[in-house]
């Protein structure tokens, strides 16, 4: 009778038996701007509770970044604590069948360096770090070319994908899910149910924001508008799974989602949701996916035990900051500059909001300067797990900030890459950034849509630009020719990391 009382204990009560090591949640949204948050932005048009709780409940860092502009570069970062510039082809986005991965074997991953420290760890939704497909004849595929699509072999295993790289489980696809030459889901390293045409798009919504979904092939099973639900699906069963057989191990999950990148096909039951139009019906559905996985670790009794990370890979879509400034008056990178492929802040500063209960003090808010390659280094001092020298280049540990003993700066500088990769990096010390380049670094404001929003350049012959972002933090003078001594220092500054081949200790 004692032993079956205990039995039963033991199943209800799971964080009083949990490991020390908590279980890990990295939730990464898709081109969400810092603006697009009712937490980040009190005039945000877009009703974002669940988000905002996380934020009220856990720890809101206002100066994070990722790594890049642009998703691939930023997602390799995320994935090592590495800068994508420092690798070859570090600066490419990957389509259709692109690769290989950029991720070279042996190079230590955050799942990798978990799944040491006795993680199960499983991926949901986007990779788009590079995978390699082969054809018939065994070649290998390292195209974004729609007709390479055509020739890819489904019956041969893809490799370079997340198994390859420290995932035990995957499910999602190889580039992104509603604007590519190849619509179907890899299931571990197969795509088990393979493209048998290509897309009707006059089925789908009309708006827009729905203009970037290309005329792919797509598979039986892929629902394009109920792509996030699914991968919430995923997610959700992993986690239960994972409950009922491995109750005495962690856990990570790395969920990362189609919402918010263009198009903005908001699964039917979230269109017009919200008064700020489709993509801000988009927004809204990621609002509800995150509610969804935090209820999910509630109801299995391991809220308590897990530490939870929701961020973005970029700023936000060109189209989409256009259209909701004109048409919703919401402005998804307010207060910054730029947006998505940009130098300038609102392409890279980020929302990063941490929840670790009994950890993390609730509704604090950091104004440490943090990078997306920062959660490698701080994961490990988390759990244990020691880096090698040739790992985590880029990574720093935040732990100190989290915990909220901080009485300093952690980060002595910040590296951020636009779109060119390393033609196009900046780099921030304090209040100064140095823009190693003219211009934005990825978007074109001579002409066209974006016209309108192009500022006067303040030093027209200056090879480069810089800015006091605590003076002026819409970077509209650049101090280039005013303050020589300081670009002389962070030009040798970015200099010395670059040769270095490092920014961490």
């Amino acid at each position: 009778m004692l032993k079956s009382v205990f039995t039963f204990l033991f199943a209800l009560s799971p964080p009083l038996f949990a490991t020390v090591k908590p279980n890990i949640v990295l939730i990464l949204a898709d081109d969400l701007g810092y603006g697009d948050l009712r937490c980040y932005n009190a005039d945000s048009k877009v009703p974002t509770p669940n988000i905002d709780s996380l934020a009220a409940e856990g720890m809101k860092f206002t100066d994070a970044h990722s790594p890049a502009t642009v998703c691939t570069p930023s997602r390799y970062s995320l994935m090592t604590g590495q800068m994508a510039f420092r690798v070859p082809n570090g600066g490419t986005v990957f389509q259709g069948a692109g690769g290989p991965s950029l991720i070279t074997p042996g190079r230590l991953t955050l799942p990798a360096m978990l799944k040491k420290q006795g993680y199960a760890t499983a991926a949901v939704g986007k990779w788009h770090v590079g995978l390699t497909f082969r054809d018939k004849a065994g070649e290998a595929i390292h195209s974004g070319k729609q007709e390479d699509v055509e020739r890819i072999d489904y019956s041969r295993r893809i490799e370079g994908g997340p198994l390859d790289h420290g995932f035990d489980r995957f499910f999602g696809t190889a580039c992104c899910p509603g604007t590519d030459w190849l619509y179907a889901f890899i299931d571990g390293d197969y795509i088990p149910l393979p493209p048998t045409g290509r897309i009707d798009k006059s089925k789908l919504p009309k708006h827009p924001y729905a203009n970037d979904c290309r005329a792919g092939f797509i598979a039986p099973d892929f629902p394009i508008e109920e792509v996030d639900l699914l991968f919430l699906k995923k997610s959700r069963e992993f986690m239960e799974q994972h409950r009922r057989t491995s109750l005495d191990k962690p856990f990570f999950l790395y969920h990362t989602s189609h919402a918010v990148h263009l198009p903005s096909f908001a699964t039917p039951e979230f269109q017009g949701k919200t008064q700020a139009g489709p993509h801000g019906d988009f927004i809204h559905e990621l609002d509800y996916i995150v509610g969804e996985l935090m209820a999910t670790l509630e109801k299995l009794g391991i809220a308590d035990n897990t530490l939870v990370f929701f961020s973005s890979d970029n700023g936000p879509e060109t189209t989409s900051v256009l259209h909701m400034r004109s048409d919703h008056d919401h402005d998804g990178t307010r207060p910054w500059r730029g947006m998505k492929r940009d130098a300038w802040e609102g392409g890279h500063r980020v929302p990063f909001i941490v929840l670790w209960p009994g950890k993390v003090k609730a509704g604090t808010t950091s104004d440490q300067t943090l990078c997306l390659t920062d959660i490698l280094a701080t994961v490990a001092a988390i759990t244990g797990a020691e880096l090698p020298h040739n790992a985590a280049e880029d990574s720093f540990n935040m732990l100190p900030a989290l915990e909220g003993t901080a009485t300093a700066p952690i980060r002595p500088y910040l590296l951020t890459q636009a779109f060119g990769g390393q033609r196009t990096l900046s780099i921030r010390r304090g209040n100064w950034k140095y823009i190693a380049h003219r211009g934005s670094g990825g978007n074109n404001y001579d002409k066209g849509e974006l016209k309108p929003y192009a500022l006067p350049d303040t030093a027209s012959d200056a090879p480069g630009q810089l800015y006091d972002l605590e003076a002026d933090p819409g970077e509209i003078t650049n101090l280039y020719f005013k303050c020589p001594e300081i670009v002389t220092e962070l030009k040798a500054l970015l200099n010395k990391s670059k040769a270095e081949g490092r920014s961490a200790p």
